[in-house]
């Protein structure tokens, strides 16, 4: 947004102007392009920081061409989300200066960790540079700035680089405005900065003889092995006690995915991105250990984005450091998964990965710039062609999402998994990185961690605090700890509210949630609801047919369970005893069946994904959140519509007759094509009664790619524009955004 104050003069005569910009211009190189520009142009003036942003004056007869060309050739890691112009009296200045930083109430940001770029990649395999072989070099272009960041305005002495000196070379490239290194707060070298404490040759034997390595990186430590290597895997995933949920890989850069992937062009835009985020892709047979991914058909891979995994990745390939080539194929895969034993948060702290790591890395690599802001690598893939997130944190955060008004300064804390924080300023929110399931205490400490680093950078003081309706949520008990006025917002209306605010949409809508649960208005299951909303206010207009949840939680952790509890909706009880013998629960199971008011219910469309594992006996036991569903996507290959296969019936969508046939027994792949199938037919048809014209879509179930694009696409065949999730995740991940939204209201 450009603003142009009446009397504003920008033609050849000599003026004087003051441009601000708001956004993400600090910690980007923007100061020292701006004198670089205005040197050029031949004007006067100077630039500087400040609480709110960048200050510029500058003084000539060129001033338009400047103006012009400030947006357009910004450096790369700048976002210029306004510009004002305020016309001042010529004061006669000679020179072009950078002034000082001045503080104040912060209203501008620090811009998220970026990737290694293309000019530093060159430097570390450069025996004529001086950050030959250096695993911390970086400049205004690249390199950690969240992840070390204490407090704005961003400057050296507000990072954990505030305890390096820098030498003599190092603090001549940034006095000089001229250096692409000038008033880069993270630079240092071989003479003055971090160390690793462990050579890179060191770690890759490691590797290369199977050992497991805990490296630290830019927002915490990984766990390493070669994903080639089952013995290796399987022994991280025996010492992590993490049985089946899938371990992402690092590869060297995009010219290697080929070897592990089936990876399309737009996924390859995607992890070749600043933000380096985990892409979810189609895996190649055999590219990699069965013990990385097993039961599923994608794998999520991710470029190597920081300097020390460049150069292991060189030492891997075994070649000379001098003159590596970093962007040709590299054999090298790696299992790079995050170091955080028991489903903790992620380990930071040299002394904290020697105590919790010991016991499952043979190598723990430290180094000695602190992690003030502890990020998982991000998540996301192509939905529909387009990028969408599933795990927003390292290169994401702390990115905005702009709003569609001005509001209070809320504060809102998501739900009980996949946690987030939302702050609001303004009309921006401010998400957190990725938080976790808040089930320990080390992970409630984290989000108490991610909110007061949130509230500080940002310099807000929230009006009013935000968190889901359900009562024995951990982030509820947080809301209602810190002393503000508390709103609580119902789960499934906040995805919705969601979808909305990241299309900036406002207004009436329909929406429809797709997840595993949700507390409903007066305590219900829920999780696949059709809702209306407007502002704050909803009204849910429809819900799927309830399936009985036998034994509470342990139907999400047990899919025979809900199998059972299909067969019973079907009148099939007298099954039960026979299909599921091998379980404890089975005699008992149908007694309890058979007495309706004992036993709770739900409309959860997750739930619905375990009962169709269930009867189709793939996964028996849940290792790890949404695995049924996720193995049951895998084996799809062409969905099917079941001509019949649901009923409509006064806003309740019925897939009771799918489930009788998925339990007269099938071929599993024959079930999943069937079962996806018809769920998109089915939901289609639901949302075709309301006569709406717009949708928006959330909930976690919205992860399934197969549901997410198939529905996205039978929509637009008959003339319903969805809205999915793309900023943030569909599920939990999103949900304290949501909250905000409403919470504002």
């Amino acid at each position: 947004m450009t603003a142009f104050p009446s009397g504003a003069r920008l033609g050849s005569t000599t003026e004087r102007v003051r441009v601000r910009l708001s956004g993400a211009v600090q910690g980007v190189g923007m100061r020292p392009f701006v004198h670089r520009l205005a040197a050029e142009i031949g004007l006067a003036g100077f630039v500087r920081n400040g609480a709110d942003g960048v200050t510029i004056e500058v003084e000539g007869d060129r001033v338009g061409d400047f103006i012009a060309r400030l947006s357009a050739e910004a450096p790369p890691l700048a976002r210029i989300d306004a510009l004002a112009i305020e016309p001042l009296a010529p004061s006669g200045d000679a020179g072009f200066a950078i002034r000082t930083s001045i503080g104040g109430r912060t209203v501008t940001r620090v811009v998220p960790d970026a990737a290694t770029c293309p000019k530093c990649l060159t430097e570390l395999f450069d025996p004529d540079s001086r950050f030959f072989g250096y695993p911390f070099i970086n400049c205004t272009h690249c390199g950690p700035r969240y992840t070390i960041t204490r407090g704005l305005p961003y400057d050296r002495g507000q990072t954990s680089m505030a305890r390096f000196p820098m030498c003599a070379a190092c603090a001549a490239d940034y006095a000089d405005p001229l250096n692409r290194r000038f008033h880069a707060e993270p630079i240092a070298c071989p003479v003055c900065g971090p160390r690793l404490s462990h050579a890179i040759a060191t770690i890759a034997a490691a590797l290369r003889a199977g050992r497991i390595v805990a490296l630290k990186g830019i927002g915490g430590f990984h766990l390493l092995c070669d994903a080639r290597n089952e013995a290796a895997v399987a022994t991280l995933r025996r010492r992590k006690s993490r049985e089946a949920k899938p371990f992402a890989v690092m590869l060297a850069n995009a010219a290697s995915l080929a070897a592990v992937a089936r990876v399309t062009r737009a996924e390859t835009v995607l992890a070749a991105s600043l933000a380096r985020p985990v892409v979810l892709m189609r895996a190649l047979p055999g590219g990699l250990a069965p013990s990385v991914a097993p039961g599923l058909d994608r794998v999520g891979a991710m470029l190597a984005y920081a300097p020390p995994y460049h150069l292991l990745f060189a030492e891997l390939a075994g070649t000379s450091w001098a003159g590596h080539d970093p962007l040709a194929p590299n054999p090298a895969v790696l299992v790079a998964t995050s170091a955080n034993p028991g489903g903790e948060p992620l380990v930071v702290e040299d002394a904290e990965a020697e105590r919790r790591l010991a016991g499952i890395a043979d190598l723990i690599v430290t180094h000695d710039r602190p992690i003030v802001a502890r990020a998982d690598d991000s998540v996301a893939h192509i939905v529909a062609g387009s990028p969408a997130l599933l795990r927003r944190a390292r290169g994401f955060v702390p990115d905005p999402i702009a709003l569609p008004a001005d509001g209070p300064d809320v504060l809102a804390l998501g739900g009980h998994l996949k946690a987030t924080v939302t702050v609001t300023r303004g009309r921006e929110a401010f998400v957190s990185q990725h938080i976790g399931d808040l089930d320990t205490v080390k992970t409630v400490k984290f989000h108490r961690e991610a909110t007061a680093h949130l509230l500080k950078i940002l310099d807000v003081k929230p009006e009013r605090v935000v968190c889901d309706l359900h009562p024995d949520y951990r982030s509820t008990r947080l809301a209602e700890e810190i002393g503000l006025p508390c709103v609580r917002v119902q789960h499934h209306a906040a995805h919705i509210a969601a979808a909305a605010g990241e299309n900036s949409l406002t207004g009436r809508f329909l929406g429809l949630a797709l997840d595993g649960h949700g507390m409903g208005s007066q305590g219900e299951n829920w999780g696949g609801e059709m809702l209306q909303l407007e502002g704050a206010a909803w009204r849910r207009i429809g819900g799927l047919f309830p399936l009985p949840l036998p034994g509470g939680e342990r139907a999400a952790r047990e899919p025979p369970r809900m199998a059972a509890a299909a067969l019973a909706v079907l009148g099939r009880a007298q099954e039960i005893p026979h299909r599921f013998r091998a379980f404890s629960f089975a005699q008992p199971m149908m007694a309890y069946l058979a007495r309706p008011a004992l036993c709770p219910v739900t409309t959860s469309m997750g739930r619905l994904f375990d009962a169709a594992s269930g009867l189709l006996d793939l996964c028996r036991l849940q290792q790890y959140e949404g695995q049924a569903a996720m193995e049951l996507e895998a084996l799809v290959t062409n969905p099917v519509a079941m001509p019949g296969g649901f009923a409509l019936d006064q806003g309740v969508l019925d897939f009771r007759p799918l489930l009788a046939t998925l339990a007269d027994g099938m071929d599993p792949e024959d079930g999943a094509n069937l079962f996806h199938g018809t769920l998109i037919a089915g939901l289609t048809a639901w949302i075709a009664t309301s006569g709406e014209k717009v949708v928006l879509l959330g909930g976690g179930c919205l992860a399934n790619r197969v549901l997410a694009e198939g529905l996205h696409q039978a929509l637009a065949e008959i003339g319903v524009t969805a809205h999915l999730p793309r900023l943030l995740p569909p599920g939990d991940g999103g949900l304290s955004f949501g909250q905000a939204i409403i919470g504002r209201m």
